[in-house]
Protein backbone atom coordinates (compact mmCIF):
# COMPACT_ATOMS: atom_id res chain seq x y z
CA UNK A 1 0.00 0.00 0.00
CA UNK A 2 1.45 3.87 -0.90
CA UNK A 3 1.72 6.04 1.76
CA UNK A 4 -0.69 8.04 0.17
CA UNK A 5 -3.48 5.67 0.86
CA UNK A 6 -1.88 4.85 4.62
CA UNK A 7 -2.41 7.80 5.57
CA UNK A 8 -6.12 8.34 4.11
CA UNK A 9 -6.72 4.93 5.84
CA UNK A 10 -5.49 5.74 9.05
CA UNK A 11 -7.14 9.43 8.84
CA UNK A 12 -10.87 7.62 8.35
CA UNK A 13 -9.91 5.10 10.96
CA UNK A 14 -9.25 8.53 13.28
CA UNK A 15 -12.04 10.32 11.66
CA UNK A 16 -14.52 6.87 12.84
CA UNK A 17 -13.52 7.02 15.83
CA UNK A 18 -13.62 10.69 17.01
CA UNK A 19 -17.10 10.44 16.05
CA UNK A 20 -17.98 7.11 18.21
CA UNK A 21 -15.81 9.00 20.84
CA UNK A 22 -18.11 12.06 20.71
CA UNK A 23 -21.49 10.49 20.85
CA UNK A 24 -23.74 11.72 23.37
CA UNK A 25 -23.60 9.95 26.16
CA UNK A 26 -27.48 8.40 26.25
CA UNK A 27 -26.48 6.55 22.52
CA UNK A 28 -23.37 5.24 24.11
CA UNK A 29 -25.47 4.15 26.87
CA UNK A 30 -28.08 2.64 24.53
CA UNK A 31 -25.45 1.07 22.43
CA UNK A 32 -23.91 -0.30 25.41
CA UNK A 33 -27.37 -1.80 26.44
CA UNK A 34 -26.73 -4.24 23.96
CA UNK A 35 -23.95 -6.02 25.54
CA UNK A 36 -24.02 -7.58 28.98
CA UNK A 37 -23.17 -5.81 31.39
CA UNK A 38 -19.01 -7.05 32.30
CA UNK A 39 -18.64 -6.47 28.64
CA UNK A 40 -19.97 -3.20 28.87
CA UNK A 41 -17.97 -2.00 32.26
CA UNK A 42 -14.74 -3.60 30.12
CA UNK A 43 -15.40 -0.61 27.48
CA UNK A 44 -14.12 2.13 30.39
CA UNK A 45 -10.61 0.83 29.24
CA UNK A 46 -10.98 1.75 25.31
CA UNK A 47 -10.00 5.45 26.31
CA UNK A 48 -11.06 8.27 28.51
CA UNK A 49 -14.50 9.05 26.20
CA UNK A 50 -15.46 5.58 27.19
CA UNK A 51 -14.47 5.29 30.43
CA UNK A 52 -17.80 6.40 32.34
CA UNK A 53 -20.25 5.54 29.08
CA UNK A 54 -21.72 2.17 30.95
CA UNK A 55 -22.92 4.21 33.74
CA UNK A 56 -25.85 5.84 31.10
CA UNK A 57 -27.11 1.74 30.16
CA UNK A 58 -30.74 2.73 29.80
CA UNK A 59 -31.11 -1.58 30.26
CA UNK A 60 -28.60 -3.29 32.96
CA UNK A 61 -28.93 -7.40 32.29
CA UNK A 62 -27.18 -9.36 34.70
CA UNK A 63 -26.72 -12.96 34.69
CA UNK A 64 -24.52 -14.93 37.63
CA UNK A 65 -24.16 -17.94 34.78
CA UNK A 66 -20.30 -19.03 35.89
CA UNK A 67 -19.81 -16.25 37.98
CA UNK A 68 -18.19 -16.31 41.60
CA UNK A 69 -21.20 -15.49 44.39
CA UNK A 70 -18.52 -13.15 45.55
CA UNK A 71 -17.76 -11.75 41.73
CA UNK A 72 -21.43 -11.44 41.03
CA UNK A 73 -22.38 -9.33 43.74
CA UNK A 74 -19.36 -6.77 43.62
CA UNK A 75 -20.27 -6.56 39.39
CA UNK A 76 -24.20 -5.72 41.00
CA UNK A 77 -23.30 -3.58 43.74
CA UNK A 78 -20.59 -1.62 41.58
CA UNK A 79 -23.58 -1.25 38.38
CA UNK A 80 -25.76 0.13 40.97
CA UNK A 81 -23.84 2.50 43.16
CA UNK A 82 -22.40 3.68 39.72
CA UNK A 83 -24.99 4.42 37.61
CA UNK A 84 -26.44 7.84 36.57
CA UNK A 85 -29.71 8.62 35.66
CA UNK A 86 -32.77 7.06 34.75
CA UNK A 87 -33.08 2.86 34.56
CA UNK A 88 -35.21 1.98 31.50
CA UNK A 89 -34.89 -2.06 32.19
CA UNK A 90 -33.37 -4.10 34.90
CA UNK A 91 -33.23 -7.34 34.34
CA UNK A 92 -31.23 -9.93 37.05
CA UNK A 93 -31.37 -13.78 37.45
CA UNK A 94 -29.40 -16.21 39.62
CA UNK A 95 -29.10 -19.08 40.87
CA UNK A 96 -26.95 -18.64 43.77
CA UNK A 97 -27.75 -17.19 47.17
CA UNK A 98 -28.15 -13.77 47.18
CA UNK A 99 -30.87 -12.78 50.60
CA UNK A 100 -28.31 -10.80 52.46
CA UNK A 101 -27.41 -8.34 49.16
CA UNK A 102 -31.11 -8.15 47.80
CA UNK A 103 -32.72 -5.53 50.51
CA UNK A 104 -29.22 -3.73 49.44
CA UNK A 105 -29.90 -4.02 45.70
CA UNK A 106 -33.60 -3.01 45.58
CA UNK A 107 -32.62 0.27 47.95
CA UNK A 108 -30.32 1.24 45.41
CA UNK A 109 -32.42 0.38 42.32
CA UNK A 110 -35.69 2.47 43.94
CA UNK A 111 -32.77 5.67 43.66
CA UNK A 112 -32.78 4.98 39.88
CA UNK A 113 -36.32 4.75 38.62
CA UNK A 114 -36.78 1.78 37.31
CA UNK A 115 -39.49 1.44 34.33
CA UNK A 116 -39.28 -2.15 34.24
CA UNK A 117 -37.98 -4.87 36.83
CA UNK A 118 -37.36 -8.57 35.78
CA UNK A 119 -36.39 -10.37 38.81
CA UNK A 120 -35.47 -14.31 39.08
CA UNK A 121 -33.39 -15.06 41.73
CA UNK A 122 -33.92 -18.99 42.34
CA UNK A 123 -32.19 -20.13 45.41
CA UNK A 124 -34.71 -20.95 48.31
CA UNK A 125 -36.41 -19.70 50.20
CA UNK A 126 -38.21 -17.07 48.56
CA UNK A 127 -37.00 -13.64 48.67
CA UNK A 128 -38.78 -10.68 50.75
CA UNK A 129 -40.08 -7.81 48.48
CA UNK A 130 -39.35 -5.10 50.23
CA UNK A 131 -40.92 -1.87 50.89
CA UNK A 132 -38.94 0.29 48.65
CA UNK A 133 -39.81 -1.29 45.42
CA UNK A 134 -43.67 -0.68 46.03
CA UNK A 135 -42.59 2.91 46.45
CA UNK A 136 -41.37 2.49 42.64
CA UNK A 137 -43.36 4.77 40.88
CA UNK A 138 -42.30 4.81 37.52
CA UNK A 139 -42.86 1.58 37.25
CA UNK A 140 -44.36 0.32 34.03
CA UNK A 141 -43.83 -3.65 33.85
CA UNK A 142 -43.16 -5.51 37.23
CA UNK A 143 -41.87 -9.27 36.92
CA UNK A 144 -40.95 -11.39 40.14
CA UNK A 145 -40.55 -14.95 40.53
CA UNK A 146 -39.68 -16.60 43.89
CA UNK A 147 -40.51 -14.20 46.24
CA UNK A 148 -42.77 -13.44 49.48
CA UNK A 149 -44.83 -10.07 48.75
CA UNK A 150 -46.34 -8.34 51.88
CA UNK A 151 -47.29 -4.72 50.83
CA UNK A 152 -46.16 -1.92 53.55
CA UNK A 153 -48.95 -0.24 55.31
CA UNK A 154 -48.39 2.77 53.02
CA UNK A 155 -48.86 1.82 49.46
CA UNK A 156 -50.00 4.52 47.06
CA UNK A 157 -50.13 1.58 43.81
CA UNK A 158 -48.20 1.83 40.78
CA UNK A 159 -50.42 4.40 38.36
CA UNK A 160 -48.16 3.62 35.59
CA UNK A 161 -47.54 -0.01 35.79
CA UNK A 162 -49.46 -1.96 32.53
CA UNK A 163 -48.23 -5.75 32.78
CA UNK A 164 -47.78 -7.38 36.22
CA UNK A 165 -46.39 -11.12 36.51
CA UNK A 166 -46.08 -13.08 39.65
CA UNK A 167 -44.62 -16.54 39.67
CA UNK A 168 -44.09 -18.92 43.01
CA UNK A 169 -44.31 -16.46 44.73
CA UNK A 170 -46.55 -16.46 48.50
CA UNK A 171 -49.22 -13.33 49.86
CA UNK A 172 -52.19 -13.10 51.29
CA UNK A 173 -55.68 -12.85 49.56
CA UNK A 174 -55.80 -8.87 50.69
CA UNK A 175 -52.55 -7.99 49.69
CA UNK A 176 -52.84 -9.26 46.06
CA UNK A 177 -56.23 -7.84 46.16
CA UNK A 178 -54.78 -4.67 46.96
CA UNK A 179 -51.84 -5.01 44.79
CA UNK A 180 -54.16 -5.25 41.39
CA UNK A 181 -56.54 -2.95 42.57
CA UNK A 182 -53.88 -0.23 43.21
CA UNK A 183 -52.65 -0.57 39.31
CA UNK A 184 -55.33 1.26 37.40
CA UNK A 185 -54.36 0.83 34.44
CA UNK A 186 -52.90 -2.42 34.10
CA UNK A 187 -53.84 -4.41 31.14
CA UNK A 188 -51.71 -8.04 31.36
CA UNK A 189 -51.78 -10.31 34.77
CA UNK A 190 -50.40 -13.17 35.42
CA UNK A 191 -50.49 -15.25 38.63
CA UNK A 192 -48.76 -18.17 38.84
CA UNK A 193 -47.44 -21.33 41.62
CA UNK A 194 -48.60 -19.16 44.26
CA UNK A 195 -49.13 -19.80 48.16
CA UNK A 196 -51.46 -18.47 50.99
CA UNK A 197 -53.90 -17.14 48.31
CA UNK A 198 -57.73 -18.61 48.92
CA UNK A 199 -60.20 -16.15 47.48
CA UNK A 200 -58.41 -13.92 44.45
CA UNK A 201 -59.98 -11.05 43.56
CA UNK A 202 -59.42 -8.80 40.45
CA UNK A 203 -60.27 -5.95 40.53
CA UNK A 204 -58.57 -4.13 36.71
CA UNK A 205 -60.89 -1.98 34.90
CA UNK A 206 -58.03 -1.80 32.22
CA UNK A 207 -57.18 -5.73 32.03
CA UNK A 208 -57.27 -7.17 28.69
CA UNK A 209 -55.47 -10.60 29.49
CA UNK A 210 -55.52 -13.20 32.75
CA UNK A 211 -53.66 -15.52 33.24
CA UNK A 212 -53.92 -17.99 36.35
CA UNK A 213 -52.17 -21.15 37.66
CA UNK A 214 -52.80 -22.18 41.23
CA UNK A 215 -54.79 -23.54 43.41
CA UNK A 216 -57.99 -20.96 44.80
CA UNK A 217 -61.25 -21.56 46.24
CA UNK A 218 -62.84 -18.90 44.09
CA UNK A 219 -62.32 -15.94 41.59
CA UNK A 220 -64.06 -13.12 41.88
CA UNK A 221 -63.77 -10.69 38.81
CA UNK A 222 -64.36 -7.14 38.22
CA UNK A 223 -62.61 -6.58 34.83
CA UNK A 224 -65.04 -4.98 32.58
CA UNK A 225 -62.63 -5.17 28.88
CA UNK A 226 -60.61 -8.29 30.00
CA UNK A 227 -60.18 -10.12 26.16
CA UNK A 228 -58.37 -13.00 26.89
CA UNK A 229 -58.70 -15.43 30.16
CA UNK A 230 -56.45 -18.76 31.05
CA UNK A 231 -58.09 -20.42 34.24
CA UNK A 232 -55.38 -23.07 34.91
CA UNK A 233 -57.06 -24.12 38.35
CA UNK A 234 -56.05 -26.35 40.68
CA UNK A 235 -58.77 -28.93 42.44
CA UNK A 236 -58.72 -26.74 45.75
CA UNK A 237 -61.41 -24.85 43.65
CA UNK A 238 -63.46 -27.83 42.93
CA UNK A 239 -63.45 -29.63 46.33
CA UNK A 240 -64.68 -26.67 48.23
CA UNK A 241 -67.48 -26.13 45.77
CA UNK A 242 -68.24 -30.25 45.43
CA UNK A 243 -71.40 -30.19 47.16
CA UNK A 244 -74.41 -29.17 44.74
CA UNK A 245 -76.36 -28.05 47.72
CA UNK A 246 -74.10 -25.89 48.85
CA UNK A 247 -74.91 -22.38 50.23
CA UNK A 248 -72.93 -19.94 47.22
CA UNK A 249 -72.15 -22.66 44.35
CA UNK A 250 -74.75 -21.69 42.09
CA UNK A 251 -73.93 -17.85 42.53
CA UNK A 252 -70.03 -18.35 42.33
CA UNK A 253 -70.24 -20.02 39.13
CA UNK A 254 -72.64 -17.87 37.64
CA UNK A 255 -70.76 -14.64 38.66
CA UNK A 256 -67.55 -16.64 37.77
CA UNK A 257 -68.61 -17.63 34.05
CA UNK A 258 -70.87 -14.16 33.91
CA UNK A 259 -67.83 -12.05 34.49
CA UNK A 260 -66.07 -13.55 30.89
CA UNK A 261 -68.90 -12.97 28.71
CA UNK A 262 -67.45 -10.46 26.67
CA UNK A 263 -63.89 -12.04 26.36
CA UNK A 264 -62.56 -13.02 22.39
CA UNK A 265 -60.32 -16.08 24.00
CA UNK A 266 -60.75 -18.77 26.66
CA UNK A 267 -58.46 -21.20 28.07
CA UNK A 268 -59.61 -23.37 31.57
CA UNK A 269 -59.21 -27.07 32.51
CA UNK A 270 -60.80 -30.33 33.18
CA UNK A 271 -61.16 -29.75 36.94
CA UNK A 272 -63.57 -26.24 35.63
CA UNK A 273 -65.13 -27.89 33.23
CA UNK A 274 -66.43 -30.57 35.84
CA UNK A 275 -67.10 -27.78 38.17
CA UNK A 276 -69.49 -25.91 36.03
CA UNK A 277 -70.86 -29.24 35.02
CA UNK A 278 -73.01 -29.25 38.63
CA UNK A 279 -75.35 -26.67 40.06
CA UNK A 280 -77.80 -26.73 37.11
CA UNK A 281 -75.99 -24.59 34.56
CA UNK A 282 -75.30 -27.86 32.20
CA UNK A 283 -77.18 -26.60 29.17
CA UNK A 284 -77.77 -23.33 30.10
CA UNK A 285 -74.70 -21.22 31.17
CA UNK A 286 -75.37 -17.75 32.83
CA UNK A 287 -73.92 -15.85 29.92
CA UNK A 288 -73.79 -15.88 25.52
CA UNK A 289 -69.98 -15.57 24.66
CA UNK A 290 -71.06 -13.25 21.99
CA UNK A 291 -67.32 -12.10 21.41
CA UNK A 292 -65.70 -15.33 22.09
CA UNK A 293 -63.81 -16.86 18.85
CA UNK A 294 -60.85 -18.80 20.66
CA UNK A 295 -61.42 -21.81 23.05
CA UNK A 296 -59.15 -23.68 24.33
CA UNK A 297 -59.65 -26.63 26.92
CA UNK A 298 -57.35 -29.12 28.54
CA UNK A 299 -60.15 -32.13 28.79
CA UNK A 300 -60.26 -36.04 29.57
CA UNK A 301 -62.89 -36.99 26.24
CA UNK A 302 -63.73 -39.52 28.20
CA UNK A 303 -65.33 -37.78 31.53
CA UNK A 304 -69.35 -37.21 30.80
CA UNK A 305 -69.01 -34.31 32.87
CA UNK A 306 -66.38 -32.15 30.94
CA UNK A 307 -67.17 -33.17 27.50
CA UNK A 308 -71.10 -31.88 28.24
CA UNK A 309 -69.76 -28.66 29.62
CA UNK A 310 -67.70 -28.15 27.30
CA UNK A 311 -70.28 -28.71 24.56
CA UNK A 312 -72.95 -26.33 26.65
CA UNK A 313 -69.75 -23.88 26.06
CA UNK A 314 -69.77 -24.29 22.36
CA UNK A 315 -73.46 -23.88 21.86
CA UNK A 316 -72.52 -20.58 24.13
CA UNK A 317 -70.22 -19.37 22.01
CA UNK A 318 -72.17 -18.39 18.46
CA UNK A 319 -68.76 -16.73 16.81
CA UNK A 320 -66.06 -19.60 17.79
CA UNK A 321 -63.74 -19.93 15.09
CA UNK A 322 -60.51 -22.16 16.92
CA UNK A 323 -61.02 -24.75 19.11
CA UNK A 324 -57.82 -26.06 20.63
CA UNK A 325 -57.71 -29.41 23.22
CA UNK A 326 -54.87 -30.77 25.35
CA UNK A 327 -56.53 -34.48 25.53
CA UNK A 328 -55.97 -35.87 28.99
CA UNK A 329 -55.86 -39.08 30.14
CA UNK A 330 -58.72 -41.06 32.70
CA UNK A 331 -55.86 -41.05 35.23
CA UNK A 332 -55.55 -37.61 35.85
CA UNK A 333 -59.16 -38.08 37.32
CA UNK A 334 -60.82 -38.79 40.37
CA UNK A 335 -61.90 -42.26 40.89
CA UNK A 336 -65.61 -41.53 41.04
CA UNK A 337 -65.86 -40.19 37.42
CA UNK A 338 -66.60 -43.97 36.97
CA UNK A 339 -70.07 -43.08 37.01
CA UNK A 340 -69.72 -40.37 34.58
CA UNK A 341 -68.44 -42.20 31.91
CA UNK A 342 -70.52 -42.60 28.36
CA UNK A 343 -69.27 -43.05 24.68
CA UNK A 344 -69.59 -39.74 22.81
CA UNK A 345 -71.17 -41.60 19.97
CA UNK A 346 -73.73 -42.28 22.35
CA UNK A 347 -74.40 -38.42 23.06
CA UNK A 348 -77.04 -37.31 21.03
CA UNK A 349 -76.65 -33.87 21.44
CA UNK A 350 -76.31 -31.47 18.30
CA UNK A 351 -74.16 -28.38 18.67
CA UNK A 352 -73.87 -25.89 15.70
CA UNK A 353 -70.24 -24.67 15.16
CA UNK A 354 -71.07 -22.57 12.22
CA UNK A 355 -67.98 -20.30 12.25
CA UNK A 356 -65.82 -22.63 13.21
CA UNK A 357 -62.34 -22.91 11.05
CA UNK A 358 -59.86 -24.48 12.65
CA UNK A 359 -59.61 -27.49 15.91
CA UNK A 360 -56.45 -29.26 16.96
CA UNK A 361 -56.07 -32.10 19.40
CA UNK A 362 -52.60 -32.51 21.12
CA UNK A 363 -52.35 -35.54 23.30
CA UNK A 364 -54.48 -37.74 21.01
CA UNK A 365 -53.59 -41.32 22.03
CA UNK A 366 -56.51 -43.21 19.99
CA UNK A 367 -59.18 -44.21 22.06
CA UNK A 368 -62.43 -44.54 21.46
CA UNK A 369 -63.60 -41.24 23.09
CA UNK A 370 -60.88 -38.88 21.44
CA UNK A 371 -62.27 -40.76 17.92
CA UNK A 372 -65.98 -40.25 18.44
CA UNK A 373 -65.20 -36.38 19.50
CA UNK A 374 -63.21 -35.74 16.22
CA UNK A 375 -66.39 -37.44 14.53
CA UNK A 376 -68.69 -35.13 16.08
CA UNK A 377 -66.72 -32.11 14.94
CA UNK A 378 -66.56 -32.55 11.77
CA UNK A 379 -70.60 -33.20 11.86
CA UNK A 380 -71.07 -30.01 13.39
CA UNK A 381 -69.27 -27.19 11.66
CA UNK A 382 -70.48 -26.55 7.98
CA UNK A 383 -67.35 -23.48 7.85
CA UNK A 384 -64.25 -26.20 9.10
CA UNK A 385 -61.01 -26.54 6.85
CA UNK A 386 -59.09 -28.23 8.95
CA UNK A 387 -58.58 -30.24 12.63
CA UNK A 388 -54.73 -31.05 13.26
CA UNK A 389 -54.14 -34.08 15.48
CA UNK A 390 -50.99 -34.32 17.24
CA UNK A 391 -50.91 -38.35 18.09
CA UNK A 392 -48.87 -39.21 21.38
CA UNK A 393 -48.68 -42.98 21.72
CA UNK A 394 -46.49 -44.77 20.33
CA UNK A 395 -49.08 -48.06 20.15
CA UNK A 396 -50.56 -49.20 16.54
CA UNK A 397 -52.19 -46.56 14.73
CA UNK A 398 -52.87 -47.90 11.46
CA UNK A 399 -56.38 -48.93 12.01
CA UNK A 400 -57.30 -45.99 13.88
CA UNK A 401 -56.29 -43.99 11.28
CA UNK A 402 -57.48 -45.50 8.82
CA UNK A 403 -61.12 -44.54 10.66
CA UNK A 404 -60.22 -40.93 11.24
CA UNK A 405 -59.56 -40.44 7.73
CA UNK A 406 -62.65 -41.80 6.79
CA UNK A 407 -65.01 -39.76 8.97
CA UNK A 408 -67.47 -38.29 6.85
CA UNK A 409 -67.78 -34.34 7.18
CA UNK A 410 -69.93 -32.14 6.69
CA UNK A 411 -67.96 -29.21 5.46
CA UNK A 412 -66.46 -29.94 1.67
CA UNK A 413 -63.33 -28.24 2.93
CA UNK A 414 -62.14 -30.47 6.26
CA UNK A 415 -59.25 -31.75 6.22
CA UNK A 416 -57.84 -34.37 9.23
CA UNK A 417 -54.23 -33.55 9.42
CA UNK A 418 -52.09 -35.64 11.85
CA UNK A 419 -48.72 -35.36 13.03
CA UNK A 420 -46.57 -38.11 14.90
Amino acid sequence: MSTCKKARAKSTSVVSSDRLSSLPPEIKGDILSRLNVEEAVRTSTLSSTWRDAWTNMPKIFLRDGNFARTKFVTLVDMVLSLHKGTVEKFDISGSKTYHDEFGRWMLMLSRRSPRSIIMELKSEPGYRIPSCLFSMGDLEFLHLQNCIISLPLVFQGFKRLTRLSLKSFSSTDMDIQNLISFCPVLSYLELASFEGINHLTVQAPKLKLLYVVGDVEDINFDAPNLEVAALFLDQKAIAHHSDPTALHKESYAKQLVGSLSDIKTLAITGFLLRYLSKGCILTKLPAVFARLENIYLAICFGDQRQFLAACSLFQNAPNLKKLDFWSQSLSTWDQDQDQDQASIPELTMQVQLVHLVTASVKGFRGVDCEVGFVEKLLNWAPALEEVKIEWQCKTECSMVLAKLLALPRVSPKAKVIVTF
